[in-house]
């Protein structure tokens, strides 16, 4: 199955080039840098390094916390971040600089992972979620590289779209030293897939160890005296072509009763910027632009946030969160950070991807679950009347992302048992582990 599985990937060749200009086209930064892909790029000179794979933005944005925190513990070593996005490779960028060393994660072709590998020099391998690639982690045990895979996830629809191959994908992820779960479902979910059990330990999600920082209070309301303080305004985030829709009806509905409304609304992908600014033209509303206007005044009535990496000003500015990908049927996206800074959330019915920490804000009351245009335009009125209630839904948001913090030491434990076998072996080790299923 293995030497199927490459011989497929060495035919697809064409078809991933194809697919990844048709990309480009939508969106050019997809154009460069395609020498990397393939392994291909100027030797850094390392002679052993750390190294960090997040595919893309919001993967980097959970492991930020945990790069600063071995950077740290390691000071000694070099450290590569790998992605597969450009907005990935933005971020990683833009936070930190020139201390790493980044480049895109190659195809999962032997040849390509040989270069990748005898470049970086890994003695160490940390990968986000659950990126399983089997020649990749075939390579790395075959050179004594550990591998731990951090804050990992598994919905049941990927789950299911592994079974044509899950014997291959069992042995790639059992090439791993060490797996640390975020909730027992996803620990659950792998152990189906043919994890081996002594391996996956239930560690909670990095995403509740977001750091903030300090100055996003300031931020936040330095917006707000743009917009108008006493102005009503709500971060459609992160959202998809089938979720705008829904939130389009529903900011009409919104206006009806609060005409000065503010919608912030912040497309998932660059590609769609100029088609969610459009959109908001067409249907006649006042359109501001962060690109162009920098931000939204009094008068304007949708503000599109056409950058990448600052979302969390805005939901500092904000009264609601609508967390996008949920209407659409994509599985939706984090619903942790605007949690975090205390704000009433709202999803929609498709939250398969963060399915058990969503139901968890949802038992909590720190978010409401919304199925059509209609009910998010019913909730979006309800929450714009009562500010008790946004109160108490962003406090009940806020604790429960307090409470459930401790992620990133657990998995930094997990890390350096990995990493340093002997020195960290121990009989005391905390007691997480994955619950047999009855």
């Amino acid at each position: 199955m293995h030497l199927a599985y490459t011989i497929v990937m060495y035919l697809l060749i064409p078809v991933i080039l194809y697919r990844l200009a048709l990309r480009g086209f939508r969106a050019p930064a997809y154009f460069r840098r395609w020498p990397e892909r393939f392994g291909f790029f100027p030797e850094p000179g390392f002679t052993s390094s750390i190294w960090i794979h997040a595919v893309s933005m919001g993967e980097v944005n959970a492991a930020i916390p945990l790069i600063r925190a071995l950077m740290k513990r390691y000071p000694e070593h070099q450290f590569v971040i790998t992605t597969v996005t450009p907005t990935g490779s933005e971020r990683v960028e833009s936070v930190f600089g020139e201390t790493v060393f980044h480049v895109y994660l190659p195809y999962d072709l032997p040849a390509a992972v040989r270069r990748f590998l005898d470049r970086t020099r890994p003695r160490l391998a940390v990968v986000m979620e659950t990126e399983i690639w089997p020649n990749l982690f075939c390579a790395c045990r075959d050179r004594d590289i550990p591998i731990v895979v951090a804050n990992a996830r598994l919905s049941e629809r990927s789950l299911r779209g592994y079974r044509p191959v899950q014997g291959l994908a069992a042995t790639a992820l059992n090439c791993s030293t060490r797996v640390g779960a975020q909730t027992q479902t996803d620990a659950q979910r792998l152990l189906r897939l043919g994890g081996e059990p002594a391996k996956i330990e239930v560690v909670g999600s990095l995403k509740f160890d977001l750091q903030l920082a300090p100055e996003l209070p300031d931020l936040g309301r330095e917006l707000r005296d743009h917009w108008g303080s006493d102005r009503f305004a709500f971060v459609a985030a992160s959202t998809h072509e089938d979720d705008e829709v829904p939130v389009m009806k529903a900011f009409e509905r919104l206006l009806e009763t609060d005409p000065r409304a503010l919608l912030v609304l912040v497309p998932r992908h660059p590609e769609r910027f100029p088609r969610a600014a459009a959109r908001c033209r067409s249907l006649g509303y006042e359109t501001a632009l962060r690109s162009e206007d920098i931000n939204a005044s009094p008068d304007t009535q949708c503000f599109v946030v056409d950058t990448m990496g600052e979302l969390l000003r805005f939901y500092a500015a904000a009264d609601v969160a609508f967390v996008g990908g949920s209407l659409a049927y994509v599985g939706g996206h984090n619903v942790l950070e605007p949690a975090a800074l205390g704000l009433p959330v709202l999803v929609g019915p498709h939250t398969f991807n963060f399915s058990e920490i969503t139901e968890l804000l949802l038992d909590r009351g720190g978010a409401e679950r919304v199925h059509d245009a209609d009910e998010l335009a019913t909730e979006l009125r309800l929450l714009r009347q009562d500010e008790t209630r946004r109160r108490r839904m962003g406090d009940a948001a806020f604790t429960l992302v307090k409470e459930n913090r401790g992620a990133l030491q657990h998995t930094l434990r997990m890390i350096e048992e990995a990493f340093e076998p002997a020195a960290t072996a121990s009989p005391a080790r905390p007691e997480r582990g994955v619950k047999s299923e009855k």
